[in-house]
């Protein structure tokens, strides 16, 4: 088995190549490519991949390259984990909306639609050629906004599957709490990705007991604290919001806070350059400990898990992923992308049915939803008046004024990646 990783060059990547060294049995990779037009980081990333495989004892081979067609011909998946423009365009993202007492973040609010601006056009670009060069394969999109490449690719007809961490962490924080396996823990997950609830939380698969009630009573102080919000607005809605929904349900108090303090941006810069520095030791050999504050957690085990049930021949597995609603939330379209549990299986994913949604959590969805439908046509056809109106579009934003001087800021920082602003 052949899989191919775009973006290989990331410091994420060695959390990647852990999973796919622990868990060969369920995916029994023979060869991993790792693709980046970043030779340095790549060659670095490279070889510890390479010893990371050695010292868990796995047979396959690492290579890399920067040549995109020759790195996905015969692939039967490619990984997509891509940023366009750096660390620095994501610092852009999450400090000029600030300047119009907006929430400064690379996949929510105005942040979140220059990303996709970005993205989307790349990402098109690069599932043309994995289509020519290896038409089978499956394309699995971690890259941000994930609701939203994934719908670009989708649309595109291709064979794609959105993926985001945010599901397995929580599953894994849950199962920690009841003093239960993670694999004995079943999340009933809805939403679009980065905007998602846990109606519940159950024991054993989707038709088991629920436990929400009693993670909520017995440990609702807890899962508060990681979500930074008052246990209170837990116990009110009776469901556990994706952090994602402080942006939302605390907006204001995020963007004081992001006022105070130094970006996520910039953490994150200062923490690849020591991972860099960490993985150019020819003696390291597994991922460091400081990679787990880099985010990304679980990602890998989500990553193999999803593969192996793409690429397998067992029976489906149930995982949650990013795909079409296809009249599973009757309020959207059926293009639309949600972000549920699905079954998922060599022909693809089929999402769960899901039980009929308060107002409370349907009526924001289908909101960010039309917003989304209007941040992939201005990223497909370009314009100002198209990212004019995805914003004044955009719940975090919505008023004319806003959107006005949003959409000055983010054209004015992100021409040289819109060739058409």
């Amino acid at each position: 088995m052949k899989l191919a990783v775009v973006g290989g060059g990331s410091t994420y990547t060695p959390e990647l190549i852990d999973g796919f060294a622990r868990l060969r049995d369920a995916l029994p990779v023979g060869e991993l490519v790792l693709i980046d037009p970043a030779t340095e980081r790549l060659e670095l990333i490279g070889g510890l991949a390479r010893r990371i495989f050695a010292r868990q004892g796995h047979p396959g081979r690492v290579t890399t390259t920067t040549d995109l067609d020759a790195g996905v011909a015969g692939a039967d998946a490619v990984l997509l984990q891509l940023r366009v423009g750096g660390q620095a365009a994501r610092l852009q993202d999450e400090t000029w909306p600030l300047e119009c007492g907006c929430v400064g973040q690379e996949t929510t609010g105005a942040g979140g639609l220059a990303k996709a601006l970005r993205t989307v056009p790349v990402v098109l670009d690069i599932a043309e050629r994995v289509r020519r060069t290896s038409p089978d394969a499956w394309i699995i999109d971690f890259t941000n906004p994930v609701g939203i490449v994934t719908r670009a690719l989708l649309r595109a007809g291709h064979k794609a599957v959105g993926l985001c961490n945010v599901a397995i962490g929580l599953q894994r924080k849950f199962a920690t709490l009841l003093d239960l396996a993670p694999a004995d823990i079943h999340l009933d997950h809805v939403g679009l990705n980065h905007l998602t609830w846990e109606l519940g939380v159950r024991r054993g698969g989707p038709d088991g007991e629920d436990l929400l009630g009693t993670l909520l009573a017995t440990h609702g102080e807890a899962v508060a604290g990681d979500l930074r919000l008052p246990r209170a607005v837990l116990d009110r809605l009776g469901v556990v919001p994706s952090y994602y929904l402080r942006y939302f349900y605390a907006h204001d108090e995020v963007v004081r806070e992001l006022g105070t303090k130094p970006s996520r941006a910039a953490e994150v810069a200062a923490m690849e350059r020591e991972l860099l520095a960490l993985y150019g030791d020819p003696a390291l050999d597994e991922k460091p400990a400081l990679l787990a504050k880099r985010g990304g957690a679980f990602y890998s085990e989500a990553a193999v898990d999803l593969a192996a049930s793409l690429l397998g021949d067992g029976g489906p597995a149930l995982q949650v992923v990013n795909t079409y609603n296809n009249g599973t939330l009757p309020f959207l379209p059926d293009d639309a992308v949600i972000e549920v549990q699905a079954r998922v299986d060599g022909s693809g994913p089929v999402p769960l049915a899901v039980p009929r949604l308060d107002p409370l959590f349907s009526g924001l969805i289908a909101h960010v939803s039309a917003y989304e439908d209007l941040a992939l046509d201005a990223a497909l056809r370009g314009g100002r008046e198209r990212v004019f109106k995805a914003l004044l579009a955009h719940p975090l934003i919505g008023q004319f004024d806003l959107a006005e001087g949003l959409t000055d800021r983010l054209l004015a920082h992100n021409k040289e990646h819109l060739p058409w602003a």
